[in-house]
Parts: C-alpha cells; structure tokens; sequence
C-alpha cells in the first residue's frame, strides 16, 4: 500500500470526524439538530448523494503499487475496479455510447482506400453490424445493469432490517423516509447500469487523447473532495484560534489579529495562489530526484493548493467568530464564570467554544461548495492541480479548444458539469438544513450556557 500526503489527511480528517461523533453523539445540544436534519427530507436526500461522493472518493484515497517488480505505477482502489475504462483508450474523441471515431480519416483496406469513420478498437468492438445492432444491445445491457442494481438495492435493505431487528427490534428509521429510499435506488441503479454499459461503450465519449470521459469524471470526484475537505481542515484551526482569541481577550491581542487578517484580504488571492503554485513548480524541478512518480508530483501539488487556500479563506470565518465572542463574553454566565476565578483557558473551552460550534458548523458547509468551484475556477486559469490531475477544472479548461471544433466536442464539458452540479447541489442544499438546525435563533434550538 503507498500512502500519499493527501491520503494521510483524507484519513486523518476521517478518524477526527468519527471521534468527534462519538464524543458529541450524547450530548442534548447537538442531539436537536440533529434530530431536526434527521426529520428533512431534504437535507437526508442531499447527505445521501454526499455520502455517495464521499465514498468514491475515498475509493480513490486508498493507493497500491499495481506492479511491485518495477515500481513504477501507483493505482488506487478505484482505478482497480475501472480497470476496464483506464485501458481501454482509443485514439482519438469519439461521440458517447460511439462505435466509430468523431471525424472521417483515411482507412486503408484491402486494395482500397476511402473517407470513412473509423471503428472505435474496444467501444462497441462487439457488434458486427453497429447501425443494426446498437441500439437493442445497448437497451438489453442497460436492462441488464438495472436488474443488477435492483438485486444490490434489494440485498442491501434485506441486511439493514436484518442488523436492525437483531439490535432493535424494528426495521431501521430511514427506510420510513421514501425519497432517501428512492434517492438510494436511483444512486445504486444508475451506477450498476452505467457501470455495465462501460464495459461495452464509451457512456460518455472519449477526449483528444482518447481516454475515457466518464473515466475522467469519477476520478475528478476526490480532487474536488480534497479541494473542499482538507481546505477546511487547514482553515479551522487559525480561524477558531484566531476569531475567539480576539473577541475574548480585545485589546492589543485584537489589534494584532485584525492587522493579521486585514493584511491578507488586501492581497489578491489569485496572485497569491499563482505565486505559491510557482514556487512550488520551481522547488519540484529543482529536486527531482525526491519526486520520482507523476501520481507523487500531482499530489504535492494538490496538497500545496489546499493549503493556501486554507491560508486565504480563514479571515471570513474568524471574523464572525470574533463577533460572536465579544457579545458572548458579555453574557452573565461568563462574567460569573470569571468572578468565581475561574481560569481563562476554562472558559474558553467551556463557555466559548460549545456556543460558536453552530458558526463554525454552518460556516464549514457553506464554504465546502464554494471551494469545490473554486478549484474549477483555478485549474481554468492554469494556477490550480497539476494538468495530469483528474479534476472537473481541467475537464472544463480542456474543453475550451473543444468547443471552437466543428462539429463541437461537447461530452468533456457536459460531464464535468453535470458531476460537479451534483456535488455543489447537494452540498448547498445541505447547508441550508444545518443552517436552519444549528442556527440558535430558529425555533427550538437555543444557546448553550
């Protein structure tokens, strides 16, 4: 197993995310809102096609060495199971569900020579007759792959009721819910007939160098989770630290924060981002011995972006922290606190703390999403991933030359839309439900004293 730097954090921020359930999963404050998200139907819907995100991606977190003899490709779990869609790579752009390439060439044949569209060498290799025989095939193998999913689907909740009777006596919570049902089977039902149709066809074409666009999409999934996760990782520390730290104790500690703070909003964020991809393209061709592997180079580069982005995005959060701390340390249960002695560390942690949670909650979720478009933004402009990176930026910034061919080349920018709407969307829509749970002023929810 090799493990990269981006790995360790997705793993790190993995075990503090379930160690921080455990801790808060008895405590009535956090139990409201959750309870509340729980009982939204939009919000379960949308956390369902998050967790489905967050499970390719971590698929393609978890690396090997494919070929301990020579050392010299790294693969994750993911690109193990779409073996199939890695290799199979034809020479050129062809159209989605294609049996030909996308522009005539000279095909040479047995004493002849004619303008045709040549066949494509794995999609639809199959089919003797494509004009024929195309559109039957592909109905028979999606009606396949559907009765695949619906066994998965059926397999799955069979097991839940079962876990569930043996520990509770009933059938399991969600299965009352019938949009996260139906969410699930849509999920599982489109990915098994996707799945199997890709082991014939091309689902969604193929680019310049003729690899596969559904490929590319999928495997864009983890960059734009690392972009959004471990962004907020490198963020919350200083702007939790920072934010309470200038509220609680004011004076020069505040001067000194505010001054921080102001200094880097006063810096163009893209030249700054711009000025540390460079930096960070120099060292690496500096020391080329210590970045041997592609796949090793792309991820210190992803890791390098993350962390200025980090960089530049706590200042909007430790703001509304530090507003928030200097009215909470005007409440009577802090001036008490303080007139009994106690310290002001335990304060901190006891008074302060638990009471701007619900910021720091929304504020996370919130900027997940933006950070997702961000890097789309970023990889557009060439100062984002590393071009041999998967990303839906460096699908959309390759479609820009794809666009002006004609007949236009429109699958690479379609996929990359239509798999990042879904992320944002589903981020964005549960953002709102945590919003309104943790939010102290909505009904029901009240601060912690």
């Amino acid at each position: 197993m090799t493990l990269l730097w981006t790995d360790a954090l997705i793993l790190l921020l993995l075990l503090s995310s379930v160690s921080i359930a455990f801790y808060l999963h008895d405590k009535e404050h956090i139990q409201r809102p959750l309870n509340k998200i729980a009982r939204s139907k939009v919000g379960m819907v949308s956390l369902v096609v998050l967790l489905f995100f967050l499970l390719v991606g971590l698929l393609d977190s978890i690396h090997f060495n494919a070929n301990q003899e020579k050392n010299n490709e790294i693969i994750s779990l993911l690109d193990y199971f779409a073996t199939p869609l890695r290799e199979h790579t034809e020479k050129t752009y062809s159209a989605p569900f294609a049996t030909t390439l996308y522009s005539k060439e000279m095909i040479a044949n047995v004493g002849t020579i004619q303008w045709d569209y040549p066949r494509l060498v794995y999609g639809g290799k199959h089919l003797v007759n494509p004009e024929k025989e195309q559109l039957p095939d592909v109905l028979l193998k999606a009606g396949f792959g559907f009765l695949m999913g619906l066994a998965l689907f059926t397999a799955w909740m069979l097991l839940s009721a079962g876990v569930s009777y043996l520990k509770q006596g009933s059938a399991p919570k969600f299965f009352a819910m019938r949009p996260v049902m139906s969410t699930l089977f849509i999920i599982i039902v489109i990915s098994t007939v996707l799945g199997y149709l890709s082991l014939y066809y091309h689902v969604l074409g193929t680019d310049k160098v003729g690899e596969d666009v559904f490929y590319q999409a999928i495997k864009s999934i983890r960059t734009g989770l690392v972009i959004g996760t471990l962004t907020t990782l490198i963020m919350l520390p200083m702007a939790i630290l920072f934010g309470i730290l200038a509220g609680f104790f004011r004076g020069w500690v505040d001067d000194v924060i505010q001054y921080l703070y102001t200094t880097l909003n006063s810096i163009p964020s893209v030249l700054l981002i711009a000025a540390s991809v460079l930096m960070v393209q120099v060292y690496m061709a500096n020391h080329e011995s210590e970045f041997t592997s592609v796949i090793v180079r792309a991820d210190i580069r992803l890791l390098f972006l993350c962390m200025i982005l980090g960089v530049t995005s706590w200042t909007g959060l430790c703001r509304l922290l530090r507003a928030e701390t200097l009215k909470l340390r005007e409440m009577e249960y802090v001036q008490a606190a303080q007139a009994l002695g106690v310290k002001q560390h335990a304060i901190l942690l006891r008074h302060i703390l638990p009471n701007v949670m619900h910021i720091v909650l929304i504020s996370v979720v919130l900027d997940f999403s933006s950070l997702v478009l961000a890097e789309a933004v970023l990889s557009y402009i060439n100062i984002g991933v590393d071009p041999t990176t998967y990303s839906w930026g460096n699908m959309i910034n390759g479609a820009r030359l794809e666009m002006a061919r004609e007949p236009i080349v429109w699958w690479s920018l379609s996929a990359a839309f239509v798999f990042m709407f879904a992320l944002v969307l589903a981020a964005n829509l549960f953002a709102d439900v945590v919003q309104d749970a943790f939010d102290p002023r909505s009904a029901g929810n009240e601060s912690v004293g």
